[in-house]
């Protein structure tokens, strides 16, 4: 789609092209959300794409990866044979309703920052306990995405501010990890995407997205029970749930709760 009321291109080639962003000013990655839809107070757009980003790094600390990093790059990135998590990935992209061009040209760091409760590469990145390194007026900040995004839509950055990279630690790369996803429809929207994560020292995480208006994380010292993970899922507090026509709050709790269910067995040794 056309944006008719752009009136400005900048292509930022160092740090410095980024002084500017506030109202009516948009980042331009991929791109695939941007042109969806009129973008009606947009009046410049700022090009982050020739800044050089190295999509993936690997190193002794864990992964970073770029905000300009496609989707079909992390999906399909080669990473150490000892990085099980990793798969993650490619689940969390196949949770998208999105064709294999859109995924070649949408961006992580889109994902993430549009914040939308379908965005399963944002969960995703959210269950291995990824951290955004974002540059802007106040300096550089590392923001748990646990904490990143406040609500449907809605995250932290501030005017100015844009999201540099997400590092992954390297022992959170090495977990077990198991994946449930639920619509309404066979090729439908994401209803619900349950994702958990066994690290190590025994310590477990669960991760709900699609259902809840933002990732909502819920951290054990140890894998919990079937039953004690339920009773938790199904007493999250009601104004969690999303709502749309993609699924009502009551199903996707209920659905949640056994796909959470499903996870905790999964881990436990037993697929269901």
């Amino acid at each position: 789609m056309d944006l008719d009321t752009v009136r400005e291109l900048v292509v930022a080639r160092d740090r410095a092209d980024l002084d500017g962003l506030g109202e009516g000013t948009a980042i331009l990655a991929g791109g695939t959300w941007l042109y969806s839809e009129p973008q009606q107070r947009v009046r410049r757009l700022i090009d982050i794409t020739e800044l050089g980003w190295t999509a993936l790094t690997i190193d002794n600390a864990g992964l970073e990866i770029a905000a300009t990093c496609t989707l079909a790059e992390l999906a399909a990135g080669e990473y150490p044979a000892a990085w099980n998590a990793t798969r993650l990935f490619a689940q969390g992209c196949g949770a998208l309703v999105a064709s294999h061009k859109i995924r070649r040209t949408a961006t992580v760091g889109g994902n993430i920052c549009l914040a939308l409760p379908a965005g399963a590469v944002l969960a995703a990145l959210t269950a291995l306990g990824g951290f955004g390194l974002v540059w802007g007026p106040r300096g550089d900040q590392w923001i748990p995405l646990s904490h990143f995004v406040t609500g449907a839509g809605e995250t932290v950055l501030l005017p100015g501010e844009v999201l540099r990279a997400v590092r992954i630690p390297e022992s959170n790369l090495s977990s077990r990890t198991a994946f449930r996803k639920i619509s309404l429809a066979p090729l439908g929207r994401s209803g619900s995407v349950v994702m958990g994560r066994l690290d190590a020292d025994g310590g477990c995480v669960i991760t709900i997205s699609a259902a809840t208006t933002r990732p909502t994380v819920l951290e054990f010292s140890s894998l919990p029970s079937v039953g004690e993970l339920s009773a938790i899922v199904l007493g999250l507090d009601p104004g969690v749930w999303y709502d749309d026509p993609h699924g009502a709050p009551d199903w996707r709790r209920h659905v949640s709760g056994v796909l959470a269910a499903e996870i905790a067995r999964e881990l436990a040794g037993g697929r269901s």
